[in-house]
């Protein structure tokens, strides 16, 4: 027990860390003799500050567990299993998890095993699937637009120009220059919209706090009244191969829409984005698994994403602020998955969260 809170594993619980669900070995009275990188995970904090006090603290319904570890330890049964809703701290965004819990005994006198299996976990991983494939659609039907546009822009433009070298009315010349300023606004539109695309990516090695300062600067510098932008940070994170730019833009992209959001609230002077930084284990992005990966929360405690566009934010052109071009999302979405990550959001009203998960080497 002692070597696990010191953050030593036993030799014969590191297998456990390998699991993609989080299992836990408890003493009959709760007491956590060890949690895997999964349990760590999903928790969203470091296993030491679940080692050594109770297990049973962190369900819902803490005497449904006690008993049937009770009773398994006893050896009244070998196994059981049951759901369970578990707790999670407000830092991994506070909702209460459904779990199947499975508890088994061990070899060891006083002591269980338990497992648990997240219910929506099957829903999250098609949810991911379809996330990729509706990105990748979606690339390919920008792709396919913007060019459709871009052929004739030019040769509006062009007209225009010709047109106005002709004619000698100041009214009509004013019209020309309204057909030659729109031809640049749609054109400065495709620009946006080919850039993701065309634009060759620059690897280098990116510390991920460096980015996080560099948009938190940003954010400050455009809205330095009313906002606070907190930091919370895990600064073991290392670095890793990607393209400083695109991340700063896909994290600014992000931030800036939940800035805007938050008009109401920064009038008030109580509008807050946190920047935070974790390490997951045992990950999986489109269908591959990764020992570790990055992270990234934004948060903001807005009055979050209408509930009829919540569904399609990271489609292009769809945008819930009046003005607003809806390519921000869609840009952010395309530079992450350039770096083989998922991005997804969850939103209520008070509090928006966009999760960016990249993997780590």
């Amino acid at each position: 027990m002692r070597a696990a809170q010191a953050g030593k594993l036993p030799e014969r619980y590191q297998a456990f860390d390998h699991l993609a669900t989080m299992v836990a070995v408890v003493r009959d009275d709760g007491s956590c003799l060890f949690a895997n990188a999964a349990f760590e995970n999903v928790l969203g904090l470091p296993r030491r500050s679940v080692l050594g006090g109770s297990l049973f603290d962190w369900f819902i319904d803490a005497n449904s567990v006690r008993d049937t570890v009770a009773a398994v330890v006893r050896n009244d049964f070998s196994t059981s299993r049951f759901e369970a809703l578990l707790r999670r701290p407000v830092s991994a965004h506070g909702d209460a998890l459904p779990v199947h819990v499975i508890v088994n005994q061990l070899d060891r006198p006083n002591e269980a095993i338990i497992e648990l299996v997240e219910i929506e976990q099957q829903t999250r991983q098609d949810r991911e699937e379809r996330a990729l494939g509706q990105a990748r659609a979606n690339k390919e039907l920008i792709r396919n637009l913007a060019h459709e546009i871009k052929n004739p822009l030019g040769g509006i433009r062009g007209a225009a120009q010709l047109l106005e070298m002709e004619v000698e009315s100041r009214a009509l010349t004013e019209y020309t220059q309204v057909i030659i300023q729109e031809a640049d606004r749609l054109q400065a539109l495709v620009d946006r919209l080919l850039a993701p695309h065309r634009k060759p990516h620059v690897v280098s090695d990116v510390n991920i706090h460096e980015v996080c300062e560099r948009v938190r600067s940003l954010i400050i510098a455009e809205f330095p009244r009313g906002l606070a932008v907190m930091r919370d940070y895990d600064i073991s994170i290392p670095d890793f191969r990607g393209d400083r730019e695109q991340l700063i833009q896909a994290v600014l992209n992000i931030a800036h829409n939940a800035a805007q959001a938050l008009s109401e609230r920064i009038a008030q002077g109580d509008a807050c984005i946190t920047l935070r930084t974790r390490i997951a284990r045992q990950v999986t992005l489109g269908k591959q698994r990764y020992r570790l990966a990055l992270d990234l929360h934004i948060e903001d405690n807005g009055p979050g994403i209408p509930e009829s566009i919540r569904d399609r934010i990271f489609y292009p052109l769809v945008s819930g602020r009046d003005g607003g071009s809806g390519l921000g999302l869609t840009l952010a979405q395309t530079f992450v998955q350039q770096h083989q990550g998922m991005i997804e959001c969850e939103s209520k009203p008070g509090q928006t969260l966009f999760k960016i998960v990249i993997p780590l080497p």
